[in-house]
């Protein structure tokens, strides 16, 4: 009976440990404290992307989630990704509300927000 009780608890143990998504809470709080180190990059993202995507409650991808934004890359590609920045998707508006942006500009941002935090660009 022992056994199987010990069994359980350890196998439950091993499936949470495998959880690959961090703590968004934890996250959040450290993509608030990161930014691209380009100055037109970084002035995109502080007006537009900073806004949901360093806040874990509006299931936007936070900044630095390198395991979210894999799922993301590996499930729909880069190119889906940028479209559904361009017409908008969900909760995100069309162009993310940066009309002035070009396609570089959104994938350069991806790609920011994609790395680990840290990781210069």
């Amino acid at each position: 009976m022992h056994t199987n009780i010990f069994t359980f608890i350890a196998i439950a143990l091993f499936i949470a440990a495998c959880d690959s998504h961090p703590d968004r809470s934890l996250l959040a709080q450290q993509a608030k404290q990161y930014s691209p180190q380009d100055p037109h990059l970084k002035q995109i993202y502080q007006s537009s992307c900073k806004n949901c995507h360093t806040l874990k409650d509006t299931g936007a991808p936070l900044t630095g989630d390198t395991s979210t934004w894999h799922d993301l890359l590996n499930q729909y590609g880069k190119d889906l990704l940028l479209q559904n920045i361009i017409n908008g998707k969900g909760g995100m508006p069309p162009f993310g509300l940066c009309m002035e942006c070009q396609e570089q500009d959104f994938v350069a941002l991806i790609d920011f927000m994609a790395q680990p935090m840290g990781v210069a660009e």
